[in-house]
């Protein structure tokens, strides 16, 4: 029996269930023992906690172990596609030990690279929900008290980026295929996801044998590249770090969200930090500027990619043609996995000038030749800008041509912008001519 009227005759009588979910309740519990669980100065996220939520994500839908016909599978299929390479790039091998992985193993591998990338907007996020949580309802007097609170709420903010980082890693380890298909550079290991090329292969008219070989070969040519272009990996990384660090938090928008949060509602939480809505770039030119970088990087990689796997394709995969246009769009138009990026850093991780990218390259290796072509990756400054992709054929026709003493001379002729020593050089040489 019970004091509350209307409850005496309730055979299913909870007297705890005025706190909620049970379940819900058990979740909050293990979340907030491991943000306790961190060491001091471990960063703005748990990423213990971080993978774990990930990992549930992956294992609620089913995630099971790659058994050895499959793991034999993958790796016939990398060494097989890292041969056919060879005959279509000038770049060596990239492949080393090729692995097959579970999506949990997917998670536990590229965490390193996913924390160089999150931990600036993490932090930021940290420190201002942190302000933002502990000073909401505070008189100014009590705020100069307020340091432990303070420490508390940031702490609090930070399980709270740790569980928005840790459901889209979740959402994004079940749409990935390999390492790189993203886009950058997550792992050293080329590797491929079972579980990810059977969800790739749904509603295509296509041999898994063939889907399979063909997203190896694109794993490969990644890999050689990030492997033998030793500037890449950080001048890729690198701009996705310059343009979070642009990257600030809208407060008054996190404020109006905050007020009257329920932070037993995981839903909620989730609906508060999701999307990146909190996000704003500042939109400054040094922003601006990384992102045209990324974005053509991006697009130049992507592109090459496209074009060498086109190659070592042509003729051996019957179905490479419409694998490939398939590939395109998903990378071109995007879908969950770039909003999951754009949760994460703040940005859409999409190569844009994708074709216009594929186009130059192919410019490139008709005027240059295949040795030609790769030579560009040699240095960063010989990579192609986003002007260049305006007219690949004259990027492709005016670089060999380009010498330091043909600039010279035209210095020289203009007379202009000479040094003294260079002027005195041409007076003297008219005079012993006249």
């Amino acid at each position: 029996m019970t004091d509350f009227p209307g409850r005496e005759n309730d055979p299913d009588e909870n007297p705890f269930a005025m706190f909620g979910n049970p379940e819900q309740i058990a979740a909050a519990m293990r979340q907030f023992a491991d943000m306790l669980s961190a060491p001091q100065g471990s960063g703005p996220v748990n990423w213990d906690m971080a993978k774990n939520i990930a990992r549930h994500a992956v294992a609620a839908e089913g995630d099971p172990s790659v058994m050895e016909g499959e793991r034999r599978q993958i790796v016939d299929a990398l060494n097989l596609a890292d041969l056919w390479l060879n005959e279509v790039t000038a770049l060596p091998s990239g492949v080393g030990l090729p692995q097959a992985w579970s999506r949990s193993e997917w998670i536990e591998k590229t965490v390193p690279v996913w924390r160089q990338l999150c931990d600036p907007i993490a932090e930021r996020m940290v420190e201002t929900m942190g302000g933002t949580l502990g000073a909401a309802g505070l008189p100014a007097e009590a705020q100069a008290m307020a340091g432990p609170l303070m420490g508390m709420m940031k702490q609090m903010g930070g399980m709270m980026v740790g569980q928005q980082i840790g459901q889209a890693l979740g959402s994004l380890a079940r749409e990935v295929v390999g390492s790189t298909d993203i886009g950058l550079p997550l792992s050293g290991d080329a590797a491929l996801l079972p579980g990810g090329i059977a969800a790739f292969g749904q509603g295509l008219e296509t041999p898994t044998e063939e889907i399979r070989l063909y997203l190896a070969l694109r794993e490969a040519a990644h890999h050689r590249l990030f492997k033998h272009v030793p500037w890449l990996r950080g001048h890729l990384l690198g701009a996705v770090e310059e343009y979070a660090r642009g990257i600030t938090v809208d407060v008054s928008a996190l404020e109006e969200q905050l007020r009257g949060l329920d932070l037993n509602n995981p839903e909620q939480l989730q609906q508060v930090l999701g999307g990146g809505n909190l996000l704003k770039p500042e939109e400054t030119e040094r922003q601006k500027a990384a992102l045209s970088r990324l974005e053509t990087t991006l697009a130049l990689v992507e592109g090459w990619v496209g074009t060498v796997v086109d190659a070592a394709a042509a003729g051996k995969l019957p179905s490479a043609a419409a694998l490939g246009e398939t590939v395109r769009r998903r990378r071109a138009t995007g879908g969950p996995a770039e909003q999951t990026f754009a949760t994460l850093v703040g940005l859409e991780l999409r190569p844009r000038r994708l074709r216009d990218a594929a186009v130059l390259w192919k410019a490139l290796e008709s005027d240059r030749g295949t040795d030609g072509r790769d030579a560009v990756w040699s240095h960063p400054d010989l990579m192609p800008t986003a002007a260049d992709l305006d007219d690949p054929a004259r990027f492709a026709r005016g670089e060999p041509d380009f010498d330091l003493s043909d600039l010279e001379a035209s210095l020289r002729d203009s007379g202009d912008g000479g040094t003294e020593d260079g002027g005195s050089k041409d007076d003297g040489s008219k005079d012993d001519g006249k």
